[in-house]
This record gives structure tokens, C-alpha cells and sequence, in this order.
């Protein structure tokens, strides 16, 4: 929480404009008949106002208390609404079982170890419907190489594939490496429709739904 504070704090409103393939997903989703969306670890907001703005139910969770506020601020200038919380998105979340149509989340459900993103992915599968929309982007192997030589992180692994920055503004802020394997592994739940990289190179992006009979993992 202490990271992301002090990152809101700084720099405000982190992201301005949405996630690039964003805008697709949305045409989707109202094709789909999608209404409740949820926004895992939604930070400054850009995505929460732009849901809003296109008539979606939207609800929105972070840990940083100053993401939280900046987005309610952004929604009042807009004239917009949304239910938003402040909370660990790696503790229970708090939304009944079944309840939300889809949910995305942009760089957030990398940063911990896999044995907490294993209970996060079990979280996401018990709050969405049979037939849930996600849509997700993580971290992906090799991604401190395309990071501006000005801006290179030095780093520490604790784990295979898990690492913390030990400069800049992310310092200590666990990450955790995923591949195209990795992911269609602990998403097994979904039925993945495809996985690229990010514009940045620096994430995968991938849509799913999920499976109506679960298997256990």
C-alpha cells in the first residue's frame, strides 16, 4: 500500500488514457450483454470513468486509499458513479458469490507470489457468473530488458520467477513472471480466447471466459 500511495501522491493520476485494447474489449462486452464490471486493483481510476462513461455498473477495488480518492474525484468532475472500495485484492474480496459479469485488471494481479495469485485467481472465479468475462494483463518474462536504460530497475529474485526492484519508485514491490503456459495453466478455469503481448512489450494481455463446470487445480 505504502508504493502506491506515494506513486498517487507524486504523480496523481498515474494513467491518463485507457489500456489500448480497452476500447475492444468494451465493444465486446456490450455485445455480450455485459452490465457489472469490476476493476481489480483499478489505481487512479482511467478505466473506472471510462466504463462509467459507457454505461457499465462499475465497481472498483485497490489497496492505495489516494488511488481511491483520486478516482472518486475524477467521477464527481465527470458526473459519473461507481461503488468503490479500498481493500487487499489478495484477501477475500468483498462481493458475493456470482456477482459480476466481467472483470478486467491491467498490471496489478502479478505482484505477489503464485501461491497468492492462485488464491486471487479462486477469488475471481467464485465473484464472477458462469460464463464471466476477464480480461487481464500481467508481467511477462523479460520485461525489466525493455525498460529505458535511464529507468532500469536493479533487482532481486525471492522466488523462481518472482523478483522486487530494488530502485525507483516500485522498490520492494513484488512481481511475478508469467508465459503463455504459466497462463492458460492457473487460468484453467477459462476458456482463453487469446494471449499477446502489450504495445509496451512488456505484458501479456489476454481475454477469457469462464468455464461453467470447473476442474480443480
Amino acid at each position: 500500500m505504502k508504493q502506491w500511495n506515494k506513486i498517487f501522491k507524486k504523480h496523481g493520476r498515474v494513467f491518463l488514457k485507457p489500456q489500448k485494447d480497452i476500447p475492444k474489449i468494451v465493444k465486446l462486452f456490450k455485445k455480450k450483454g455485459v452490465k457489472k464490471v469490476l476493476d481489480l486493483g483499478c489505481g487512479s481510476g482511467r478505466h473506472i470513468v471510462y466504463l462509467a462513461k459507457h454505461g457499465f455498473e462499475v465497481y472498483g477495488i485497490d489497496i492505495a486509499p489516494k488511488g481511491i480518492r483520486i478516482t472518486q474525484s475524477w467521477l464527481k468532475k465527470e458526473k459519473l458513479s461507481s461503488n468503490l472500495k479500498v481493500n487487499n485484492i489478495y484477501k477475500k474480496l468483498p462481493y458475493p458469490n456470482n456477482f459480476f459479469d466481467a472483470l478486467i485488471s491491467t498490471q496489478a494481479l502479478h505482484h505477489n507470489k503464485i501461491r497468492n495469485i492462485r488464491k486471487l485467481i479462486k477469488e475471481i472465479e467464485r465473484i464472477l457468473k458462469p460464463k464471466g468475462f476477464i480480461f487481464i494483463t500481467v508481467s511477462k518474462k523479460g520485461s525489466i530488458k525493455e525498460i529505458p536504460k535511464e529507468k532500469l530497475w536493479k533487482i532481486k529474485f525471492i522466488a523462481p520467477r518472482t523478483f522486487v526492484p530494488l530502485s525507483h519508485e516500485e522498490k520492494g514491490l513484488i512481481h511475478y513472471w508469467f508465459n503463455k503456459k504459466l497462463l492458460r495453466k492457473e487460468f484453467n478455469n477459462f476458456k482463453i480466447y487469446d494471449i499477446w503481448v502489450n504495445s509496451d512489450g512488456r505484458h501479456y494481455c489476454f481475454l477469457g471466459e469462464l468455464k461453467t463446470v470447473k476442474s480443480i487445480h
